[in-house]
C-alpha cells in the first residue's frame, strides 16, 4: 500500500505495510512501525505487571533475559524480565510487591504483543 505523509513541509509518498496491528513505513533507506488504534490500547494493557499481577509483552520482540526465578519474592520496581525488539531494550518491572508465580517464556524466544510472559501474586 502507498501512503502520504508531510515531514518538514515536503510531502512524501511511500511504501508501508500493514502487519497485524501495526503498520510498517519504509522511509529513506529504514522501516518505522506505527500502531493502529487497537494496538495502542494492547501496550497501555500490556505495560508490565498490572493490578492483577499479570506480566504481558509490551511489543512484539525477543526475551533476551529472565532475571528472577519462579518463587522469588519481588518489590514494586524489580526488574523481572528484560525484552528487545528493533535494537531496543525493554526491562518489564513488578508494579505490585509479591512473589513469582508464573513464567510463561525463555530467554531467546520470540514472543507477541501482549503474550502473558509471567505472574505476580501478591
Amino acid at each position: 500500500m502507498k501512503i502520504k505523509f508531510e515531514h518538514l513541509g515536503q510531502n512524501y509518498e511511500l511504501e508501508a505495510q500493514q502487519v497485524k496491528d501495526q503498520i510498517w513505513v519504509h522511509f529513506q533507506g529504514e522501516t518505522f512501525t506505527v500502531a493502529s488504534d487497537s494496538q495502542k490500547r494492547k501496550q497501555r494493557q500490556a505495560s508490565g505487571a498490572g493490578k492483577s499481577g499479570k506480566l504481558l509483552a509490551p511489543m512484539p520482540g525477543k526475551v533476551t533475559k529472565i532475571l528472577k526465578s519462579v518463587g522469588d519474592l519481588v518489590a514494586v520496581g524489580d526488574s523481572l524480565i528484560v525484552m528487545e525488539a528493533m535494537k531496543m531494550e525493554y526491562t518489564l518491572k513488578a508494579e505490585i510487591a509479591g512473589k513469582l508465580s508464573a513464567l510463561n517464556c525463555k530467554a531467546g524466544e520470540q514472543v507477541a504483543l501482549g503474550h502473558q510472559l509471567g505472574m505476580v501474586v501478591p
